[in-house]
């Protein structure tokens, strides 16, 4: 039977954080990752990492001192959902990151936050402070700091993101080592995307099952959603995982919708006559969050464009199948449409987007063939003509 779309609260519902914290303090650290890792939880930020055995590897780990950063460097083109869940409910974050922080045996968390929410420090701290004494009356120690980013797209890559917080280039580590094992200022740390420690917040509460009914085997669970684009209904929304891109379109499309980019930039472009077939999950085509969704007025050729002056922009340029590749894709695109170069060289820029995806050290680079091969094959005519 196919699933039918399904609006969910958790996320945003308010809750006893508190008294979640509280139970859950008294039990077992290995008692509560074994819940996290049977909930079948991922990774929200877009990679779908396993976060039950993300903490339980750290938590492993032999160490004086270890960290919990919550990834809020929110910089995907398209995505917004992490500044709403920080501006609403900041509070469930916090307790997130603590219940990790007593998950893996760390006493110190910071938010890393994109250079451009800066403006949602001065609300934070005061719900940072609030927080802070609250964690005494639980007698939990666990300190919560905020880190600003400085705009860099790149940072949003978790070894990235440590190099920044350490007052380095923002630029991608080599793995392994993995944060883990050897995280921010060499220590232990789990990296956690703002939705993914509220989901284990609200797993703590509810416990797995009920988080497991919910979406499909490879895809547990519910996703918040930053729809955008051409759409009578953008804004953030909470949606089971496991639908169909063809459901998604009739309940937010325009009723013209000819594409949509799932996942951001550096996500997937489907067209209309691979909606029913594309399922939204770890199964079919993951994401981060964003939705953008383009009608027949819009030039894909434009779209593609802009999004690769975007990734020439911000690649760090620590690695050259990144840094030129990214360039002579643009090069390439342009010049194919001015008839510079054969409608043919189109292929020989899909064999650059692939070596890209192979030989690029982190993900920035691995990604731009994801919408560069998608828009190529699904609308040649548009890059052509």
């Amino acid at each position: 039977m196919e699933k039918q779309i399904k609006k969910v609260d958790l996320i945003f519902g308010k809750v006893d954080y508190l008294d979640i914290l509280e139970k859950s303090l008294k039990r077992t650290r290995d008692e509560l990752i074994l819940d996290v890792i049977d909930s079948g939880l991922r990774g929200r930020g877009g990679a779908g990492f396993p976060t039950g055995l993300k903490w339980k590897f750290a938590k492993n780990e032999e160490a004086d001192q270890k960290y919990v950063i919550c990834n809020a460097d929110e910089g995907e083109p398209g995505t917004f959902k992490d500044r709403e869940i920080l501006t609403e409910v900041p509070e469930k974050v916090l307790a997130g990151m603590a219940l990790c922080g007593y998950c893996i045996g760390a006493t110190e968390g910071y938010i890393y936050l994109r250079g451009e929410y800066n403006f949602l420090i001065p609300s934070l701290n005061k719900a940072i402070e609030d927080f802070h004494k609250k964690l005494k009356e639980l007698k939990l120690d666990f300190t919560i700091r905020i880190c600003s980013g400085s705009g860099a797209y790149v940072c949003g890559e978790e070894t990235a993101l440590m190099e920044s917080m350490e007052g380095k280039r923002g630029e991608p580590r080599n793995k392994p080592p993995f944060p883990t094992s050897q995280g921010y200022l060499g220590k232990p740390t789990s990296v956690n995307n703002v939705e993914t420690l509220v989901f284990a917040l609200m797993i703590g509460r509810e416990g797995p099952t009920k988080f497991k009914e919910m979406g499909t085997f490879d895809s547990r669970g519910s996703k918040v959603f930053s729809v955008s684009g051409d759409t009578p209904n953008p804004g953030i929304y909470e949606l089971e995982l496991g639908m169909t891109l063809e459901q998604f379109v009739e309940e937010f499309g325009d009723g013209d919708t000819k594409a949509v980019q799932v996942g951001g930039a550096s996500g997937f472009c489907v067209s209309r006559k691979e909606f029913k077939n594309t399922v939204i999950g770890f199964e079919g085509i993951p994401t981060g969050g964003s939705m953008m969704l383009f009608n027949s007025s819009r030039s894909m050729f434009n779209i593609l464009n802009d999004y690769l002056e975007f990734f020439e922009e911000e690649s760090c340029g620590q690695c050259s199948p990144c840094r030129v590749g990214c360039q002579q894709l643009l090069k390439g695109i342009e010049a194919v449409k001015k008839g510079i170069k054969p409608p043919k060289y189109l292929e020989e820029l899909q064999k650059l987007s692939d070596t890209m995806r192979i030989a690029s050290k982190c993900g920035l680079g691995q990604s731009v063939p994801n919408p560069f091969n998608s828009i190529v094959n699904n609308f040649r005519e548009e890059i052509i003509y």
